[in-house]
């Protein structure tokens, strides 16, 4: 028996990262994981894991989401993960960088809670994990003003969401991060005038003297899906090796 055995699982930004991992570590728990991202390549290695299948969807677009929820009868649990990371303090972030941020970052949980969440209270009971991180309310952390603003924002609408719906069946926490080592993060340190200090920097600030494998994030999602956690809602939880103490 999986943990997750007979849950439908709908998880967006699946293709690389934390989300890829999430969804295998769904899957290998019983799950039945419709993976969606806008990286058809990468997304289609995915269909080796029994128990995924895959979608293209751009999170963004209110009409692809709602074209994919007339497909999907039932759904157990939403993971919202999709994010960009912007590099820079305010001065730095020019509008069209707020804006790119604000829509990927917070605009799309809206958007995909919005639409998912009344086949959830048909059913009167559903599941919603949503990606914050520690850059946000919880901590300061300078170059990153436009994605620490989203991420916090992220923490507000969790804790909304699970207000508003708590007596119809309907729970929702997010996760929030520290630095964890994904394709996404290489490539960002690759990005930089000096990489191999990029790299230094970053895990300078660690105090556990390394950075956090998506996989020890995707456990963290495991346990929000299953019914473990049917007594939580509304919380943010740190998955950071101690950054934010």
């Amino acid at each position: 028996m999986g943990r997750l055995d007979g849950k439908v699982i709908l998880l967006s930004a699946a293709a690389h990262g934390i989300g890829r991992a999430a969804a295998i570590a769904f899957a290998k728990e019983g799950a039945k994981v419709i993976a969606t991202d806008i990286s058809e390549s990468k997304l289609q290695e995915l269909e080796e894991y029994s128990g995924i299948q895959t979608r293209l969807l751009d999170v963004t677009s209110r009409e692809q989401i709602e074209n994919l929820a007339k497909e999907i009868e039932r759904i157990d649990v939403l993971c919202n993960v999709a994010g960009f990371v912007h590099h820079g303090t305010i001065l730095e972030c020019e509008e069209t960088d707020w804006n790119f941020t604000m829509n990927l970052n917070v605009h799309s949980m809206y958007l995909m809670i919005k639409t998912f969440l009344p086949k959830m209270l048909a059913q009167k009971s559903g599941n919603i994990i949503n990606m914050s991180s520690v850059a946000s309310s919880i901590k300061g952390v300078v170059n990153r003003c436009v994605y620490s603003t989203s991420k916090a924002a992220i923490i507000g609408l969790t804790k909304s969401v699970a207000a508003d719906f708590i007596e119809q069946g309907i729970r929702c926490n997010c996760i929030c991060p520290g630095t964890v080592d994904t394709p996404s993060l290489r490539e960002r340190i690759q990005a930089r005038p000096n990489p191999e200090q990029a790299l230094k920097d970053f895990l300078a600030r660690q105090k556990t003297g390394r950075m956090a494998t998506a996989e020890e994030v995707a456990h963290l999602f495991v346990y929000l899906a299953s019914d473990e956690s049917a007594y939580m809602t509304g919380n943010e939880l740190i998955i950071d090796g101690g950054w934010s103490l």
